[in-house]
């Protein structure tokens, strides 16, 4: 890996954690164009996914702080423990290939195109929103379906504010994203690429995640997520063209 792709890369990592278009799909689908091997990015993985939660921690640091939001984000934060220990080798090897990815992108997609005004309601937190969002966050493991995309459309569909949804998915994201880092750092028997490329990575998923999450924060206060929709339904359907393509 070069320089130039480590700082590639960490800002695709940065701005697609947070936007929901799916971060690692769009990982597997830079990683296929620029021909890299996936086994081999392992240690460059878990310090672009630190840059990006750090960027949650600083910008979330009041909601951190305050305790009314931890009961609802341990329990949220069940059922992606259970699928990433049981499933989550065997959903990367079915999903991690383009055309898989493009596939999952149109359906996620086609979902958030659905008219919010149906569903909304503005109803507050509750431990059942919590583990139905919890569980919407661990169907993300799949590549192609974005974390925050997948918790901020449940949430809105169950009621609660667009603010409110997005805030409380990146908190619970913040989480998962630690505990995905801590198991693959440990899985590390070697650091494969350089330090400098390392640290390129972490500042530019730092950096560029500081950048998505205020944007995207601002931009939840008067739309939806079907633009978001829009797009990946498109990204998706020229992925599948060109992978049949390659065949």
């Amino acid at each position: 890996m070069s320089l130039l792709q480590a700082l590639l890369l960490g800002i695709i990592q940065g701005i697609t954690e947070f936007l929901p278009i799916s971060s690692s799909g769009h990982l597997v689908l830079t990683e296929s164009l620029l021909n890299l091997e996936v086994d081999q990015l392992k240690d460059f993985d878990v310090i672009v996914h630190v840059g990006t939660l750090l960027a949650i921690l600083i910008y979330f640091r009041r909601e951190v702080l305050n305790t009314k939001y931890w009961p609802y984000l341990i329990i949220g934060t069940i059922p992606a423990v259970i699928v990433g220990l049981t499933l989550e080798n065997q959903i990367d090897a079915v999903f991690r290939s383009a055309l898989s990815v493009g596939i999952v992108m149109i359906i996620v997609g086609l979902i958030f195109t659905i008219p919010e005004k149906k569903f909304k309601s503005e109803k507050k937190l509750t431990w059942k929103n919590a583990i139905l969002i919890g569980i919407a966050q661990a169907v993300a493991i799949i590549p192609g379906v974005s974390r925050s995309g997948s918790t901020i459309f449940t949430a809105t569909f169950l009621g609660l504010k667009r603010e409110e949804a997005a805030r409380f998915s990146f908190l619970l994201g913040s989480i998962a994203i630690a505990g995905a880092g801590l198991l693959t750092a440990l899985d590390l028997s070697e650091i494969t690429l350089g330090y400098d490329r390392l640290l390129i990575g972490f500042f530019a998923a730092l950096f560029s995640g500081l950048f998505a999450v205020s944007w995207l924060m601002k931009y939840l206060k008067k739309h939806s997520l079907k633009t978001f929709g829009f797009y990946l339904i498109a990204i998706g359907t020229i992925t599948i063209l060109a992978s049949i393509k390659t065949f």
